[in-house]
């Protein structure tokens, strides 16, 4: 999984922290907890305010 697998990404996040509010998040935590998943390979240095942005939003509309 990378940058570009938002929906894969979100998915794990909604499973690895069920009880987390998206809505609540800094980008520089919501960046950490996706490099913490198991199958994530992405780099923090690809990392960017755009992608932050839409995996925030997808999880936040996954939520809903």
């Amino acid at each position: 999984m990378n940058w570009s697998d938002t929906f894969e990404i979100v998915d794990s996040l909604c499973e690895k922290f069920p009880d987390e509010n998206p809505e609540k998040l800094l980008f520089i935590d919501l960046m950490n907890m996706v490099i913490s998943l198991e199958n994530f390979e992405g780099k923090k240095e690809n990392c960017n305010e755009r992608i932050l942005e839409a995996i925030q939003s997808l999880w936040i509309e996954e939520k809903d």
